[in-house]
């Protein structure tokens, strides 16, 4: 699929945009709060800030990038409809931010999509078109929706203007808890990690970014270790939220801001899963235990250290939770 005119031309970034993006979103969006675990830190001896994205509007930080694009986006443009292509949270960020300014919005979901994502989007008054559970499935059918209706796509993380929404949570973080020796921040397509490490490079310089993501969808990592975009042809992990593969706006930025990228098992993010829930007390899903699945393993020598870790979302398919039979 050709790329969407905003696209066309490499982004220039600077702070200025970030600000902006931050002023746009701002009335439509929460400024969540930061939580502590004293039972984790005594466990890794480091201090843990966990940015709670879980109680975003939608329920994850799409609705930073997808509010900051929609309303950045020429009127005459938008009045034709958005469409976008996403698992879930994206979807229901895109229907929601489209229900506001009151244009169409069309959503591509893959069929293995989670049904309280797809109930949730289809609540926000979007039309959903089902997929195959593929990239190229996404790209074909959203294509298709552009050729008959003229909407204009809104990428869910190669996007100017979603990568600058998505900094806006670490924005926040980073002035809510001065000081920061590290953020660790999960992959999937790189919207909200790129947007990161724009955001500390800019806002708290001397804190260094990592990314974490599951060894079954690692393709950052590969791509990251390799200096090119290595896709993974067939990504699978409980972690449904990290399936998308790094693009080519993302990818630079996570080259040059993120130290490195660690690699967590399904089986780990499940135990950072069950963590956040029993000692938390806050519903994560699993996309959103990735970053303290990272720190769980012992991998990141973090003793003494400040580190502030972005819990992305909390939609959970509560008739199939993983830690119980059939989950």
């Amino acid at each position: 699929m050709a790329p969407p005119e905003a696209l066309a031309d490499a982004p220039v970034w600077s702070r200025q945009v970030l600000d902006e993006a931050r002023r746009r979103i701002e009335p439509f969006v929460h400024r969540t709060p930061v939580l502590t675990s004293s039972t984790l830190d005594e466990r890794l001896g480091a201090r843990v800030f966990f940015k709670c994205e879980n109680f975003q509007k939608i329920g994850a930080f799409k609705i930073r990038g997808a509010t900051n694009a929609l309303r950045s986006m020429d009127p005459e443009r938008r009045a034709r409809g958005v469409v976008t292509h996403s698992s879930g949270n994206h979807a229901q960020a895109v229907a929601l931010a489209a229900r506001s300014l009151g244009v169409a919005a069309h959503v591509v979901m893959p069929r293995t999509a989670p049904a309280v994502k797809r109930a949730a989007v289809a609540g926000y008054g979007a039309h959903i078109l089902p997929c195959e559970p593929t990239l190229a499935a996404r790209e074909e059918t959203t294509a298709a929706v552009i050729e008959e209706t003229g909407a204009v796509l809104v990428h869910p993380y190669n996007d100017a203007a979603i990568i600058a929404g998505q900094a806006t949570a670490a924005m926040e973080l980073v002035e809510d808890v001065p000081g920061l020796d590290v953020v660790l921040v999960p992959v999937g397509g790189g919207g909200l990690a790129a947007g990161t490490g724009l955001a500390v490079s800019y806002l708290s310089p001397e804190t260094r970014v990592v990314g974490a993501e599951p060894t079954g969808a690692d393709d950052a990592f590969r791509s990251f270790e390799a200096g090119r975009i290595v896709p993974v042809a067939t990504p699978t992990t409980i972690a449904d939220g990290l399936l998308a593969t790094v693009g080519t706006l993302t990818f630079p930025l996570l080259r040059e801001h993120l130290e490195r990228i660690v690699t967590v098992t399904d089986e780990q993010i499940v135990a950072a899963m069950r963590f956040l829930w029993e000692r938390l007390k806050i519903v994560v899903e699993p996309s959103g235990a990735v970053p303290l699945a990272a720190l769980l393993t012992g991998e990141l020598d973090l003793r003494g250290r400040r580190v502030g870790v972005i819990l992305s979302g909390g939609n959970v398919d509560l008739e199939r939770l993983p830690w119980t039979a059939g989950g």
